[in-house]
This record gives C-alpha cells, sequence and structure tokens, in this order.
C-alpha cells in the first residue's frame, strides 16, 4: 500500500553531522529569552515615561537598560523616543502590561538564577502593582 522508502532522509543529510551547526546551552537560551522580557520591560517604560514622568521611572529604565546589555554581551538596546499618537496613552494599561512583563522576567530570571535580573524585576513589579492600587481601589 505504501512505497518503502529508498533514499537516506533529507533530514540527516543536510545538516551532515550534528556539529556542523551551531547549538546553545540551556544558559544560552535563559540569557536570550531574559535579555528579550527586559527589552519589552524597557520599551513599555519608556513609553510610560512619556506619559507620566517621574525620577523613579528614569532611574528603572536606566537599570533594565544595563541588564538588558549585560545580558546581551555589551550591546546596548535600541532605545526610540515614544512619539506623540495624538491620544492620551493609558498608563494604567501600561503598568499592567509591565507589571505582566516583569513577571515573566523574574519568572526566567529565577530559573536562571540570576540574582540581579530577579531583584530588579520584583521591584518593578512591586512598583506597577503600587502605581495600579490607588486607581483600582477608587474605581470600587
Amino acid at each position: 500500500m505504501y512505497e518503502p522508502i529508498r533514499d537516506k532522509s533529507v533530514h540527516s543529510t543536510m545538516a551532515g553531522t550534528p556539529h556542523d551547526f551551531p547549538h546553545r546551552s540551556r544558559e544560552e537560551e535563559l540569557d536570550i529569552q531574559l535579555a528579550g522580557h527586559l527589552a519589552a520591560l524597557l520599551t513599555v517604560t519608556d513609553e510610560l515615561r512619556a506619559a507620566v514622568p517621574s525620577a523613579d521611572l528614569d532611574a528603572a529604565a536606566e537599570r533594565i537598560a544595563e541588564q538588558v546589555t549585560r545580558l546581551r554581551g555589551g550591546r546596548v538596546p535600541a532605545r526610540a523616543s515614544v512619539p506623540g499618537t495624538g491620544r492620551e496613552p493609558n498608563a494604567a494599561a501600561l503598568h499592567r502590561r509591565a507589571h505582566a512583563l516583569a513577571g515573566r522576567a523574574l519568572v526566567v530570571a529565577a530559573s536562571r538564577a540570576d540574582t540581579a535580573a530577579a531583584i530588579l524585576a520584583a521591584e518593578r513589579m512591586d512598583a506597577h502593582t503600587a502605581a495600579l492600587e490607588p486607581r483600582e481601589l477608587a474605581s470600587h
């Protein structure tokens, strides 16, 4: 009913031996993932800085950028100024998004045993929770 396979698999011959292509360790993969989460957190932090400027957000953005630079082997993260879109940004939504991103970074940092990144992520989660509490309590 089925025709037997006559040739070698293309998957085994395309790459040749398993050593022909680069492999990353689990730690390298976690570094990449953590840097991605922190870079996304940096973007949202920059958006928040444009919406509600504060010294705390400025300091947080610098600390996050330092961690991303460290994880990327010295490559500084790209940071663009947030252009005016013509509408008022929703600070509460930005704080919720930043809280979620900090939570993801915390999980990866804990898995990687990166104390500095874990502390930073936990501090940012606390800061975004505190920023949301007065608004959410006032709405009830």
